[in-house]
């Protein structure tokens, strides 16, 4: 491919990126997606994936042509889609619209329909450049790549703590570490995830709501998850609200009374009996369960308890962790992940592809765990 044609390429397709960013957090279980259609080196057009059931990227873009795109190239972020689901195929209307170039940023994932898209659009003479930003594309849908191959939510954990690794004094209080723009990112996480999860000792302490408040209005909330094994959480706690339209699920322990259990479901919340380990909830049974319940991605917001649990466990996926420039000093703080830790440093969990970012004086480090 000549230096010229390969810069054309990657720029049609950040563009066809930024056209998916519009619809993360929205199209669960489905892929965000973008797509731009490009004739004579001009972008005559462009679509995103709203929302699962609705058309697909590339079918909105070909829709503000009438379907019409003779001899254009459609730059797309994910491969299309080659089988029936909750819409049609879009290498049918790819191929019917005229098209002649399709130029691919990810391959499909899916271990069910491996290239089809690709394969079909080729044998019907339509030319096919494959791995364009290839990177970008698959980091943008990583909650979907993990969920479609796995059948496990993409766990995010999030901490925020002081310089000597602290996230609350003695006496429990966190309120707040970290800044307002710190706080404001993490409710963008919180938009661009299916659910939130907290234990039931972070509803007692702070009574959070764990809904998304941003300055600017989102168009959804994420599902709020309570780990309770003992079904501890009170009926007036904030979390429990229906005003924001989210949805709560609790999961419990199989000795909860079937009295307490169905109070809480009079109240609006889904009560889900787990299995336990060691007298806590199984969180890898947990996850499970979700996933069947089609959560494709979750933020761990709890405290100290939860956050210790899903990294013994091995379940995160990716790390925020937030600092701010505090000293708490003494030792008797509330530690980042509680639980009894390596007996040497070889057992230590690594971040891997790491990134580091400021919002004023705090430091955001984001990386993938590694488990020894």
């Amino acid at each position: 491919m000549k230096e010229s044609q390969k810069i054309t390429d990657e720029r049609f397709m950040r563009e066809a990126l930024r056209q998916a960013r519009k619809g993360l957090g929205l199209t669960s279980p489905n892929p965000a997606v973008g797509a731009v259609i490009v004739k004579d080196g001009v972008k005559i057009s462009a679509g995103y994936h709203k929302k699962a059931g609705f058309p697909h990227a590339e079918i909105e873009a070909l829709k503000k042509l009438g379907g019409n795109a003779h001899g254009c190239t459609i730059y797309v972020t994910l491969e299309p889609c080659n089988h029936y689901g909750r819409t049609p195929p879009c290498t049918e209307a790819i191929l019917a619209s005229g098209i002649t170039r399709v130029v691919v940023g990810a391959k499909d994932p899916n271990p069910g329909v491996p290239g089809r898209g690709s394969q079909f659009l080729k044998e019907h003479g339509i030319e096919v450049t494959l791995g364009v930003l290839e990177e970008e594309c698959r980091t943008l849908n990583e909650a979907f790549n993990k969920y479609i191959t796995a059948r496990r939510p993409f766990l995010i954990a999030k901490s925020a703590i002081t310089l000597d690794g602290w996230t609350g004094t003695s006496t429990g209080q966190s309120r707040w570490i970290t800044n307002e723009k710190s706080r404001q990112f993490v409710h963008r996480l919180r938009a661009q995830a299916d659910a939130v999860l907290v234990g039931v000792g972070t509803v007692l302490a702070d009574n959070p709501r764990l809904t998304v408040r941003l300055r600017h209005s989102t168009k959804k909330q994420p599902m709020r998850i309570i780990v309770d094994t003992h079904l501890r959480t009170p009926l007036d706690a904030r979390v429990l609200d229906r005003i924001s339209n989210s949805q709560t699920l609790i999961a419990i322990g199989p000795d909860v009374s079937r009295e307490v259990l169905e109070r809480h479901e009079k109240s609006g919340s889904t009560v889900v009996v787990c299995p336990v380990d060691q007298g806590r909830i199984d969180l890898t049974a947990l996850m499970d369960i979700l996933a069947a319940r089609e959560i494709t991605s979750i933020l761990v917001e709890g405290g100290s308890s939860i956050i210790g649990s899903v990294l013994r466990k091995a379940l995160v996926d990716k790390y925020y962790i937030f600092m701010a420039p505090k000293i708490l000093g003494g030792g008797n703080g509330i530690p980042m992940a509680a639980g009894i830790g390596p007996k040497s440093m070889d057992g230590c969990i690594g971040l891997r592809d790491m990134q580091v970012r400021r919002f004023d004086d705090d430091i955001m480090i984001v990386g993938y765990p590694y488990y020894g």
